[in-house]
């Protein structure tokens, strides 16, 4: 169903439109899921990525993700990979939140968009919400992550219609080239900072290391995307936000989660983040539970750790293009651009790569 786009100016906010819920409604109808009623919306997460609705029609909910209507880069933002993936992990035994419709028809809300059912539970993402978990009860989630990501990385991509989904061979390669072109289009003008950028892209250049295992990879894993049970020990009930996700190397998302644990995440989300807090595992620890559940051998574990810091830096310096860009606010823009020298210099400071 083609619908007209509404005024441009309604584009460049975060507020839905009642013609826009309604047009969502319909191809939401379109994939056999009716709202009884009109479809409320409520944002919860906006600016940063991809913004996240939850979705009411009185008696069901739901949650709507759609890029920022601004500021977007190439190859960001891009919720028909998250609908692929959990249309592929249903059945998988990796808990996903049940996939409902995509819509890449741009003009409906000015950029693609996929409705997914809600996973009632917790979500952890503050050190006020980690607060709200005993010792006992955190060792037990730690694991079910370890568990969850290991059991991730077992997936046969093929075998769940993944086969497309990304090139299973040259990870390491593409992801220096994507998040080198990346860099280009988000750079800071600070000199040092650009330096340090590429020193770090040129030692990994000659480090790259042999791909030894395949599967998918999330891409952004941590406790923050993920949301928990209700049950006295938590377990996973959903992992969320596969923006990111492709066919890669595993070993990559380990090391992408444990690079998180610097402190600079807490620049780039705004406020103390449960991902950082020292309650936590250091991210030795975490790798080895990874290991111990299962998961693959960290196989050229110093590449890719210093690769993810290079990563994580240059999300967080997309973030600050978009504040110098005017689009977006809220937590993390102001402090962003900070976490850039330090997720660098981290990525400079790892075993082999330095010099």
């Amino acid at each position: 169903m083609k619908t007209e786009p509404p005024a441009q100016a309604s584009r460049t906010t975060t507020d839905l439109s009642r013609d826009e819920l309604d047009a969502v409604a319909r191809h939401m109808a379109e994939a056999d899921t009716t709202p009884t009623g009109p479809l409320e919306a409520t944002l919860i997460t906006g600016g940063r990525s991809n913004l996240t609705y939850v979705l009411s029609d009185g008696a069901s909910r739901w949650v709507l993700r759609m890029p920022p209507r601004a500021g977007r880069t190439p190859s960001a933002h891009d919720v028909a990979r998250e609908f692929r993936v959990t249309s592929g992990l249903r059945e998988s035994g990796v808990p996903v939140a049940r996939p409902v419709v995509l819509c890449e028809d741009e003009s409906v809300l000015g950029g693609a968009f996929t409705v997914v059912d809600y996973v009632d539970g917790r979500s952890v993402q503050s050190r006020d919400d980690l607060a709200a978990l005993d010792d006992s009860q955190l060792a037990h989630v730690i694991n079910s992550l370890t568990q969850n990501l290991a059991a991730l990385h077992r997936v046969d991509h093929v075998a769940v219609g993944l086969e497309r989904f990304g090139r299973p061979d040259a990870y390491a390669q593409r992801q220096l080239r994507r998040w080198r072109g990346q860099w280009e289009l988000v750079a800071p003008e600070d000199d040092d900072v650009r330096a340090a950028a590429a020193e770090l892209g040129r030692r990994l250049e000659t480090a790259i290391p042999e791909q030894r295992f395949t599967g998918i990879v999330h891409g952004d894993f941590r406790i923050d995307n993920t949301i928990l049970g209700h049950g006295h020990l938590p377990e996973v009930a959903a992992v969320v936000d596969w923006e990111l996700s492709t066919i890669g190397d595993p070993v990559a998302d380990v090391a992408t989660m444990c690079a998180y644990r610097d402190e600079a995440l807490d620049l780039i989300l705004g406020a103390p983040s449960a991902w950082t807090s020292d309650r936590l595992p250091d991210a030795s620890s975490l790798a080895a539970s990874y290991e111990a559940a299962g998961g693959v051998p960290l196989d050229h574990w110093d590449f890719h750790l210093a690769l993810a810091y290079y990563k994580i830096g240059t999300i967080a310096a997309g973030i600050e293009h978009r504040r110098r860009a005017g689009v977006g606010s809220g937590p993390g823009f102001a402090t962003a651009g900070r976490a850039v020298p330090r997720l660098m210099a981290a990525g400079l400071a790892v075993g082999s790569l330095r010099i």
